[in-house]
Formats: C-alpha cells, sequence, structure tokens
C-alpha cells in the first residue's frame, strides 16, 4: 500500500513538472506543508514550482498555484505577519480542538487562510486559494502590487539585513511624506485660514481649525505609509513591528482629530445656545463637551488596543464585573449624574434663578455632572447634589411673573374712619401710578384691629424681572406711603402700652357709663338710616 502511495506522488509531482528537488517536499503535518511553502520562496533556494506544491488541489492549475503561494507570502511580508514555525503542530493527525476537524488555521489575525488534510497530506484549502486574491488587493490598494514586479529589479544586493531597493522605497516614503505634510499645512493654515479670517471667524481659526489641521496632516501620512509600506516587503520582524506601529498610530491621531473636533462642535453649540431665551443650554454645552471627550477617548483607547493585539474582549468583561461593583459602591454618584439628565430635560430652573428647596435658598451658578453650585444671599457658595434636586420640590422665584408685596399698614386706634378711608384710596393710587407693579389685581383694605393698631393689608404685585429691581420698587412704594400718611396726617402705629387708673381721691373715676338698651338701639337705628355720602 505505502508503495502505491508513494507512486501516486511521483506521478502527481511529474504531472506537476517539478525537478527532483521535489523529493524534498514534504506535506506530512501542518509544520512541514508551511515550511514547504515558505522555504522554497527564500533567495537561497528560491523554486516557484516546489513552493507551490501545498496549493495543488485538484482542479487548480499549475500557474494559479504558484501565483497563489507567492501572494500570499506577499501577504504575510506585507502585514508584517511573523509564523512562528516552532509553534506549528507537527503531528501529522492534527485536529483542530474547536472545530474537531484536521484543520489548522496559521495565523489567528486570518482565520480565513488554513490547512486542511487531504488523505495523507497537508495542504491549504480551497476557500484559501479563492480568498487570496480578495486578500491581495485588501493589502496592496489602489494597484500598489504592480510594484512588487519592479521595485526587487531595482537592486538584490543586500545591505544591514535589506536590499538597495527598500532603502530607496524608504527614502521615497519619506520625501513623499514631507511633501504631503507640506501640502495640508500650506492648505490649512494659508486658503482655509485665511477665508475664515476675511469672515470675521479668527477665533475659529487660531483657537480650533489649526490644533485639528496639524492631526489630520500625520493621519495622512500615517495613512499614505500604510499603503506602500507592505509593498517593500521587509523582512518578518522588521515588517511586524513596523505594521504594528502604524496600526496603533493610526487610531492615536484619529482620536486626537475627533477630540479636538468636539471643540469646534462645542463652538457651535455655544453659539446655538446664545440665541435661545434659557441660559441653561449654557451649561449643557460644557457638560457635553466633557462628556463626547470622555466618549472619544474611550472609544480610541479601546482601538489602539485592539490593534496593538491586546484582546480586549477581556478587558471589557472585567470592566463589565468591575462597573457592576463600582456601580454598586458609586450608585449615589450615579444617581446625581441622572439627576443632572433630569434637569437638563425639564428644565426646572435656568442658570441666575432665584430658588427655594428646603434649606436651599439662592441663585443657580452652575450644573455640573454631579451636583449644581447655588450662591445665598451671604454670597457662600453652596453644592447640592443634583439627585437631591431633582427629588425634591423646588420653588423657582426666578420663573415669576409677578412679584408679590404682602404688609400690613398699621395706624393708631383714634384715626377717625374718614381719615382712613381717604388714607385707603390715596394707597391705591400709589399703585395705580407706579411703573412697575401689577394694575389689574391688588388688594388694600382696613382688615384687622389689632393689639395696638388699626390694620390696612397692602397686598400687590411688582412686575420686575429680578429682586435688585423689586427692592427698588418696593423702596418707591413704601416712600410714597410714607409721603402720603404725613400729607394726610396719618399717625402710623407701633406697640405701646397704656395703663388707665380706674379712680384717684376727689377726681371721676375713668370707669366708662354705658347707655342703656333702648338708647343703644335708637341710636344704632339712627346710624344705618342715616344717608351715606
Amino acid at each position: 500500500m505505502s508503495k502505491q502511495l508513494l507512486f501516486v506522488g511521483l506521478c502527481f509531482i511529474s504531472f506537476w513538472g517539478f525537478s527532483q528537488d521535489s523529493l524534498f517536499v514534504d506535506l506530512s503535518s501542518p509544520y512541514a506543508a508551511v515550511r514547504t511553502h515558505l522555504y522554497y520562496l527564500q533567495e537561497d533556494h528560491y523554486n516557484e514550482n516546489l513552493a507551490a506544491v501545498p496549493f495543488g488541489l485538484p482542479g487548480i492549475e499549475k500557474e494559479d498555484a504558484m501565483l497563489s503561494a507567492i501572494k500570499l507570502k506577499q501577504i504575510w511580508d506585507g502585514e508584517g505577519t511573523y509564523i512562528n514555525m516552532d509553534e506549528l503542530p507537527r503531528n501529522p493527525n492534527y485536529r483542530d480542538s474547536t472545530r474537531n476537524r484536521a484543520q489548522y488555521v496559521i495565523s489567528k489575525d486570518r482565520p480565513e487562510i488554513f490547512l486542511e488534510k487531504r488523505g495523507n497530506e497537508w495542504m491549504y484549502s480551497k476557500s484559501t486559494i479563492t480568498s487570496i486574491d480578495e486578500i491581495h488587493d485588501e493589502v496592496f490598494p489602489f494597484g500598489t502590487d504592480k510594484l512588487l514586479e519592479l521595485l526587487p529589479k531595482m537592486g538584490t544586493r543586500k545591505i544591514m539585513g535589506l536590499y538597495l531597493y527598500q532603502y530607496l522605497g524608504m527614502l521615497i516614503l519619506a520625501m513623499l511624506c514631507v511633501v504631503i505634510h507640506k501640502i495640508f499645512t500650506f492648505f490649512f493654515e494659508q486658503l482655509i485660514t485665511r477665508m475664515l479670517l476675511n469672515a470675521g471667524y479668527e477665533r475659529l481659526a487660531d483657537r480650533f481649525l489649526l490644533p485639528v489641521a496639524r492631526p489630520i496632516s500625520i493621519f495622512v501620512v500615517i495613512l499614505l505609509l500604510r499603503v506602500f509600506l507592505p509593498v517593500l516587503q521587509f523582512p518578518p520582524n522588521v515588517a511586524h513591528w513596523s505594521m504594528l506601529i502604524l496600526r496603533a498610530l493610526l487610531p492615536l491621531f484619529g482620536t486626537i482629530v475627533f477630540y479636538r473636533l468636539v471643540d469646534i462642535l462645542a463652538m457651535y453649540l455655544e453659539n446655538l445656545a446664545r440665541k435661545t431665551e434659557s441660559t441653561l443650554d449654557d451649561q449643557l454645552v460644557p457638560l457635553l463637551r466633557k462628556t463626547l471627550k470622555t466618549f472619544v477617548v474611550g472609544v480610541g483607547t479601546l482601538f489602539i488596543l485592539q490593534n496593538l493585539d491586546i484582546p480586549i474582549i477581556p478587558l471589557l468583561t472585567g470592566l463589565s464585573i468591575g462597573g457592576l461593583a463600582f456601580a454598586l459602591a458609586a450608585q449615589d454618584t450615579i444617581k446625581n449624574f441622572f439627576g443632572s439628565l433630569m434637569i437638563f430635560i425639564d428644565r426646572p430652573f435656568q442658570i441666575g434663578d432665584w430658588i427655594t428647596s428646603g434649606e436651599i435658598d439662592g441663585s443657580v451658578e452652575e450644573v455640573g455632572f454631579r451636583s449644581s453650585r447655588i450662591r445665598t444671599f451671604r454670597n457662600s457658595l453652596m453644592y447640592v447634589p443634583n439627585g437631591k434636586l431633582a427629588d425634591s420640590t423646588i420653588d423657582n422665584h426666578g420663573m415669576r411673573q409677578y412679584r408679590r408685596f404682602y404688609t400690613q399698614i398699621a395706624v393708631t386706634y383714634d384715626t377717625p374712619p374718614e381719615l382712613i378711608e381717604t388714607f385707603v384710596k390715596g394707597l391705591r393710587k400709589i399703585v395705580e401710578n407706579h411703573p412697575d407693579t401689577r394694575k389689574d389685581y391688588y388688594n388694600i383694605y382696613f382688615n384687622d384691629m389689632a393689639t395696638f393698631s388699626l390694620n390696612i393689608m397692602f397686598y400687590i404685585f411688582f412686575e420686575v424681572p429680578d429682586w435688585p429691581a423689586e427692592l427698588k420698587a418696593r423702596h418707591e412704594v413704601l416712600i410714597e406711603i410714607i409721603k402720603l400718611g404725613k400729607k394726610l396726617g396719618v399717625n402710623f402705629a407701633f406697640p405701646t402700652q397704656t395703663l388707665q387708673m380706674e379712680k384717684f381721691p376727689g377726681q371721676q373715676s375713668l370707669s366708662p357709663s354705658y347707655l342703656g338698651q333702648a338708647e343703644l338701639e335708637s341710636r344704632m337705628n339712627d346710624h344705618f338710616n342715616t344717608p351715606k355720602n
């Protein structure tokens, strides 16, 4: 049986037109198949025919197999995929523990490229061969694979492990990077900046656009290197670290670009917030800026770690478990954060409003992630958790259309009724003549006979924007009341006590004497029957 297999193998090799060196071809294990592929593509023993043996499936033309072998080697060298031969299994009966098949994935970065056992030989799978062209176009985009046919012909001498064409290629790439960087610098600094300055957007040009332009320029340079560097076909170690660094730099500078674009977006939102009447929007923009920057940094860090071949799924799993513990430990902080969201959504107050909520009494200065700053009337600063504000009853004095003013005007008991009537009429005229009082609703009546005074209720409303204006209006009204009282001869009452002695020797008693019932009834009837003026 073994002789028959050997005869069939020799016939197969003879069919492909290989020389007697093909007797050294070994496909007995994944290690042997990969070694056969890569060994005969090295400079010292280059042989396309022998390198194509692991690709020689039934129905695959000889030229296609050789081209697939060369392209796969170019893909690995271009991406910097390092094949550690010591890790490849040498067991002829190897089986993939995940899929329980006689298959072996060579690199975890390219799971679509794998070997499979056909009979007693390990060869590249048919799906691998059909996908090589697509992967090759992905690694060498924009037709850069055509340069692979030209560059090696420009020099075959090695200096310090690299060919002359590789040094020349690095020089050309360096020059291209400098030129592109200069072009982008000129474009942004000269053309766009000048246009913005002429339009009056000097702040946008100086503070935001130029800091964004420089990272974009470097980002384009890295993209250029990412496209053309695989063409140079560096040795595996050099290519691996070069591509690894470029893969990490791409999301790094992408993160920097988006981080600074957040400032431009925030400036645009600030301009929109200035056009609205609500002052709370002005505080929402900084909060949104911080949130977006945190999000950009977090996502960018994940991309950088992923491009550095650091597994992020275990990291995310650990973060989720740790996040649960953190959430339990910081539930008050999370509550305050959602409280701030509720404040921005419901808008119970604005920046500058005077609010009262329990012991909280003052004007709102800032609404942050966790707490709000309230400036008290003692000029102290109170930090109130947003969760507490969101759950409590808030009396917003700043959103009042009218500001109430209530007081009792006390006059002495000896004030005649006619004087009280005239005084009340004068008080009403004061309200009607003042420019900041509400004219359609006020109450001014004699309504109480207190312990030491006759009280006139003075209940009015001011139509003013803030507390200082209210104080000014109160001052003016109270001054007018005092002037009116002085003009009419009204005596304002204050707390007093009268000591009355009922009887002194030789003097008439001070105790009052009262009329009889019949006389009282007569005088009451006269009072109500007398016509009133």
